[in-house]
């Protein structure tokens, strides 16, 4: 990008309210300029191809349709052609959050909570390829990085590979000729174990912390 004009950003939040809060602020800012606004994951990958903005600023929960992790994933697949970088801008900000937006390929992860001020300057650091945290995601993925890997037994191991192909409880059990009840005890187990709730942010930090089988 040039630096003698303005960064080109497209803006995607399912909430109608929030999406013109945002361009209000945003149009605001003489060094951006909102080049196009969606509602869904889908509009967003689609916007990002015709419009090819420098930035898309990225909500994680989007309702109906893909979510921003899997828009984010397609709009900065290293297949495209100069991809856009990805900033999100979302209200959550678990370790599974964090690390499913940093593996789809985001550039920065910013909070709806910071000031203006401090959003247009990741916007322009997302411009340029630079990574932008707000402090708070920033002191997560510190205390991840020092915090040693957690050790798991084989079976969970066992789990965690059947569960990154996608694989539900039932499926599970019959690969591993166990039961259902005992696949939700060790996937309990994992979740405590690697801080998350929900399959796919296990799937996510065991991939970041390579602990698949």
């Amino acid at each position: 990008m040039s630096p003698s004009r303005p960064v080109r950003l497209l803006v995607c939040d399912d909430h109608v309210v929030v999406r013109a809060g945002l361009l209000a602020l945003l149009g605001s800012a003489p060094d951006i300029e909102v080049v196009g606004e969606a509602g869904t994951g889908e509009e967003a990958v689609a916007l990002a191809a015709k419009l090819t903005p420098d930035v898309v600023l990225m909500d994680l929960q989007l309702g109906e349709g893909i979510d921003g992790v899997e828009a984010t994933s397609r709009i900065a697949s290293p297949a495209a052609d100069a991809p856009p970088h990805v900033l999100v801008l979302t209200t959550y900000d678990t370790d599974a959050d964090i690390t499913r937006a940093i593996e789809a390929g985001a550039t920065g992860y910013l909070l709806k909570a910071e000031r203006p001020e401090e959003l247009f300057s990741a916007i322009q650091a997302a411009a340029q390829g630079r990574t932008a945290l707000s402090p708070p995601v920033a002191s997560r993925v510190m205390a991840r990085m020092r915090a040693p890997r957690p050790t798991l037994t084989d079976r969970e191991r066992d789990i965690l590979g059947q569960l990154s192909r996608g694989l539900g409880n039932r499926e599970i059990a019959r690969a591993l000729f166990i039961s259902e009840a005992t696949v939700k005890t060790h996937l309990g187990r994992i979740y405590d174990k690697l801080g998350v709730d929900t399959r796919a942010g296990a799937v996510a930090v065991a991939k970041e912390q390579r602990l698949l089988p």
